[in-house]
């Protein structure tokens, strides 16, 4: 390879000479030498190609060589030149013509000018895109086939290790807190999309939460009271995201849209007819409820009257079917909970009983499964939910407890996990997105340690994994599919998030990355613009465009603009009077606080101005000079002249 300015190359003579002697070298204008990477790659696979037949020439060729011998050696005939000369000899003309392969190669790329050794097999084994990229320093040694297959075996291994090990999914390495109250979250709702989240709570308040509008500050853009004076149990968003199921304590269930105004609410059922069946709605407080999955509009509400209704969104004034649960000897027990399973055909209730039952959507007579002794007796079961493939249901007790239960074989729970302590009628579970994990909340009391979200393996159904998330209890949680993100409602009033950057989509994602909001400034500040229509245009006022133009205005306004002068600390200074005494008041101040007492007697303080009174009277006695009588004032006596004055008679008596 030649150097730059030597050689032919070091003459100046040329249109560039006087550059060239600036510079202190030439070759400027010379076309750069460039690589045709297809011509390589073909170059080297036919190379490949043709050594390994000859490879297998070889070995065929000794192998036939192997067996004459042996046949000689039987004959006892003189044996033929060792099989492993024809191969050395069939070896050495691969070289050779691999060698000449070199040599046509390099002829080649010396005719396009190419410069360096050719590449490494691997190197031209690559996809010619990895080949584009600038490879720094020395390229690597080629590896050989038991380093290739050993790398393969652990990039299996540690795949297989991540396939098989859930919780590694876990979305739990950044968080954020969103303040909806001081009181428990009850109901957490998130739209399919992901893009909206509807947290409730005791508080009666129902709070809407946009991630893609939503800076740092993680405040709600919108607040309300749909339910008045009940506290939220449930909130749902529809599978088309456009309504939400609104469950309350109280015995109407209602349906909003997603900016928050009422589309329906249900009818109250009359509480003095005895068979439910026969009443319009439901006639007590409200547990919770659910969308169906597929069909759009209906829903399914459970009640303390003892019944699971399902109603349709176009038909408000009347259910659309009752299901009636019941004891193994008829009578009536009140469902705690309520589901649909993932493909909407099966209706899930948990009862107080401690039963659940679970009837086809069709079939509202008798239940198609129903165990008795699900949970204990007389605890709420908080929650039922269905697994994403339809045949694992999975029950949260008020015995603190945790069961899978499988629909096709619905005789006995398949596992259980206790002390999961719980304290609110609807703290929840759910499945994790790919159906290998299943999560719940526990509850604490107050200042005893802190609430944790809890995580099973489905499979073996061990605690693999499980979050501290605040000092008070965990209600509500939700792991969104599309979201790869896990809602958190907890006790003390707030809303956790939870999620990673690199395992989730979206969401949270969104409003963290966002600065929060300068705060606008006070447009109170500019004159209210009144509108006089009739006016004459002497008296009219010019229109106000925009509020931030007329600031921009006064902004620019020297007297408009003018900060006032503070108040001086002491003395004056630059024309201006200090504090004291510059005023009318601080001069009232200021005299007010000497000390005037008077300590001598008021009467007389009274009468020392009565001479200069009557000598130039000024007010009053002036209008009645004519008139008045004279002044005369009692005089004082002391008490031994008044002792002597005394009659004789109350001496006597005293």
């Amino acid at each position: 390879m030649e150097r730059p300015g030597s050689g032919e190359g070091s003459d100046t003579s040329g249109p560039d000479q006087q550059l060239a002697v600036t510079m202190g070298f030439t070759g400027f204008g010379k076309k750069a030498r460039t690589f045709d990477l297809e011509a390589m790659f073909e170059q080297t696979r036919r190379t490949a190609v043709e050594r390994s037949r000859k490879i297998l020439e070889a070995r065929e060729k000794e192998e036939e060589m192997n067996r004459e011998k042996e046949l000689r050696q039987n004959e006892d005939i003189e044996p033929t030149p060792s099989g492993s000369n024809v191969v050395r000899d069939c070896l050495k003309s691969s070289s050779r013509d691999t060698s000449s392969s070199e040599s046509e190669q390099s002829s080649d790329s010396s005719s396009d000018e190419l410069i360096g050794p050719p590449l490494p097999l691997k190197m031209m084994e690559k996809p010619s895109n990895c080949m584009e990229e600038d490879i720094l320093g020395p390229l690597p040694p080629p590896l050989s086939e038991e380093e290739e297959e050993e790398e393969e075996e652990e990039d299996d291994d540690d795949d297989l290790e991540e396939e098989e090990n859930p919780v590694h999914k876990i979305p739990d390495s950044h968080e954020i807190t969103l303040k909806h109250g001081t009181k428990t979250v009850s109901a957490l709702g998130l739209d399919p999309s992901g893009a909206r989240l509807v947290t409730g709570g005791y508080d009666y308040d129902v709070k809407f939460w946009d991630f893609a509008g939503m800076d740092a500050s993680f405040k709600a853009f919108r607040s309300l009271q749909p339910c008045e004076c009940h506290q939220i149990k449930s909130l749902q968003y529809s599978n088309t995201g456009d309504m939400i199921l609104v469950v309350s304590g109280s015995s109407q269930a209602k349906v909003i849209d997603r900016d928050g105004f009422e589309v329906m609410e249900c009818i109250k059922g009359d509480q003095y007819i005895v068979d439910m069946a026969n009443t319009k709605g439901h006639t007590a407080m409200l547990h919770t409820g659910s969308w169906h999955p597929k069909v759009k509009g209906e829903f399914v509400t459970c009640s303390n009257d003892a019944t699971v209704r399902t109603w349709e969104v176009d038909n408000p004034k009347k259910q659309k079917s009752v299901f009636k649960p019941r004891t193994m000897q008829g009578k009536k027990v009140i469902p705690t909970t309520c589901t649909y399973s993932r493909d909407g055909n099966l209706i899930a209730a948990a009862c107080q009983n401690g039963s659940i039952q679970i009837w086809d959507r069709n079939l509202t007579v008798h239940p198609k499964f129903h165990y008795k002794q699900a949970h204990e007796p007389g605890t709420d079961t908080s929650s039922v939910t269905f697994s994403y493939d339809g045949n694992v249901l999975a029950s949260r007790g008020g015995d603190d407890t945790l069961k899978l239960w499988d629909i096709r074989q619905f005789n006995k729970p398949v596992f259980s996990a206790s002390g999961l302590p719980t304290m609110f009628p609807m703290t929840d579970c759910c499945f994790s997105p790919d159906d290998k994990l299943l999560v719940t909340g526990t509850s604490v009391q107050r200042g005893c340690g802190s609430g944790k979200l809890v995580f099973f393996e489905r499979r073996t159904f061990q605690k693999v994994y499980e979050i501290d998330i605040t000092d008070a209890s965990v209600v509500r949680c939700l792991w969104h599919p599309k979201l790869n993100q896990i809602m958190v409602g907890t006790g003390n009033g707030l809303a956790k998030v939870y999620y990673d950057p690199n395992k989730s989509q979206r969401g949270a994602k969104l409003c963290v990355v966002k600065t929060q909001r300068k705060a606008k400034q006070a447009e109170t500040l500019t004159q209210d613009y009144i509108i006089t229509p009739h006016a004459l245009p002497m008296f009219r006022e010019p229109r106000q465009r925009s509020t931030r133009k007329q600031l921009e205005k006064d902004r620019l306004d020297p007297l408009k603009s003018h900060k006032p002068e503070p108040p001086v600390a002491g003395p004056g200074r630059g024309g201006r009077v200090g504090t004291h005494g510059g005023t009318l008041s601080s001069y009232i101040v200021k005299n007010i606080a000497l000390d005037k007492t008077d300590d001598s007697n008021p009467r007389e303080a009274i009468l020392r101005h009565a001479k200069a009174a009557e000598d130039n009277p000024y007010w009053v006695s002036p209008a009645y000079s004519k008139t008045q009588p004279k002044t005369m004032f009692a005089q004082v006596e002391s008490d031994d002249e008044e002792a002597k004055n005394e009659p004789e008679w109350k001496k006597r008596k005293i």
